[in-house]
């Protein structure tokens, strides 16, 4: 009975055993089958004219403002424009009480005349002396007087003319006039008002069109933009957004500072706009957009195929084997959810989706050949996953024949 016993325990222990190895034997297809290739998601690099744009904030200045003051001390007697006007240059603004300066400009012409009158008289004196001294009538001393009498009466009618000018100079600073053309701002000062020299300001004129766009831009571009202000000086290479309308405006660039701020690191320049209508305003903020250069024939890949090491930045390059391999990149540009680089040749396999797994060497399988990364990389994954899903039963071989280059496993071989 024990006997008995022991060989059914025996039959249950191998049965056990049998079960297990059958359990830990690999199957025939899994021992034979390679290193498992990894699903991934590809872009094509391509070739393409990239505009280098840099955005940065900016704010309208006017190329001329005047803030107008009076040059003599004198009463306000007439205000000739109103607040907001718009004036052409030389425009009266203000006529101050002339009153006093018509009286000096009379003063100076009496006595303009008078001297030119004198001063006829002694050169008539200078003539018959002349004549005199010829015949030996008077002495060479007599001849002499008279001509320095003459020659300080003609000196006296120079100071005369000139203390004439002064006047009328004086004159013309009771008619104040408009010095450049543009708007004027709020007005200080009224009839009746005591203006004193280079003290009280009158009125602010603002030339409005044309008007510029002051802004700054990092000192890394500083290269590109000299370029840019010396070759492209009257192209439209900057552009502002109108707040106002949501409208862009294109302007030039005209003026890059001469020196670098240090405690930034940028550099300050303008460009210059046509504002016939008036919608870029003095001290308006905008967001403006500067075109330093346009890099020609730049290769572009996705963003999204770009991956930072150690060492630098660098992409894996799809073989045609669907062998991957790590190259190095250099960024040139980056615009939008794409960059202009240089490392790589146009017409290159780079890997978008899939590449955190990735080894040099290895080996990959393509579920979405030539389809570039958009904005928001989990959405796409999602997409792709949803749209398999979706695929009805009979175009499910196809993803196994998506890699064509792909060696046969040993199941499939005849």
């Amino acid at each position: 009975m024990n006997t008995k016993k022991i060989l059914i325990l025996i039959g249950l222990i191998g049965a056990v055993a049998a079960g297990v190895a059958y359990r830990l034997k690999p199957a025939p297809e899994e021992a034979k089958k390679g290193p498992t290739e990894q699903a991934v998601g590809v872009a094509v690099a391509k070739t393409q004219d990239v505009p280098v744009i840099v955005d940065v904030n900016g704010a309208v200045v006017s190329l001329k403002t005047v803030d107008v003051r009076a040059q003599a001390t004198n009463l306000l007697s007439k205000v000739h424009i109103k607040e907001g006007q718009f004036v052409q240059a030389g425009t009266p603004l203000f006529s101050l009480d002339d009153r006093t300066d018509i009286a000096n400009v009379a003063k100076a012409n009496a006595t303009l005349a008078r001297d030119r009158t004198l001063g006829a008289d002694l050169d008539r004196q200078f003539q018959r002396s002349q004549e005199l001294k010829a015949k030996n009538f008077i002495t060479q001393s007599a001849l002499d007087t008279t001509t320095a009498q003459r020659d300080a009466q003609l000196a006296l009618i120079q100071s005369d003319e000139a203390a004439l000018a002064a006047a009328q100079v004086a004159l013309g600073y009771n008619t104040i006039r408009a010095p450049i053309s543009g708007r004027t701002g709020l007005i200080n000062v009224f009839p009746g008002s005591l203006i004193l020299p280079n003290t009280t300001s009158m009125v602010t004129v603002t030339q409005m069109d044309p008007i510029a766009v002051q802004f700054t831009i990092p000192e890394s571009s500083l290269k590109d933009l000299q370029i840019t202000l010396k070759a492209q000086q009257d192209k439209s290479n900057v552009k502002v957004k109108i707040p106002s309308t949501g409208d862009e405006q294109k302007g030039h660039l005209y003026f890059v500072d001469n020196a670098v701020d240090a405690t930034t690191g940028t550099i300050k320049a303008k460009a210059q706009f046509a504002n016939k209508d008036n919608l870029l305003w003095p001290g308006q903020f905008l967001q403006v957009r500067v075109e330093l250069a346009t890099l020609k024939d730049a290769v572009t890949i996705p963003s999204a195929a770009v991956i930072t090491g150690l060492t630098g930045k660098f992409v894996y390059v799809a073989g045609e084997d669907n062998t991957v391999s790590n190259k190095p990149i250099t960024v040139r540009h980056t615009f939008g959810d794409s960059m202009a680089v240089s490392g790589i040749d146009a017409g290159d396999r780079v890997v978008t989706d899939g590449k955190q797994n990735l080894r040099p060497g290895g080996k990959i399988r393509v579920i979405s050949p030539q389809a570039p990364k958009t904005a928001g990389g989990s959405g796409d994954k999602a997409g792709n996953k949803a749209a398999e899903k979706d695929k009805p039963a009979d175009t499910k071989p196809t993803e196994k024949t998506a890699d064509a280059s792909a060696k046969p496993t040993e199941a499939s071989k005849p």
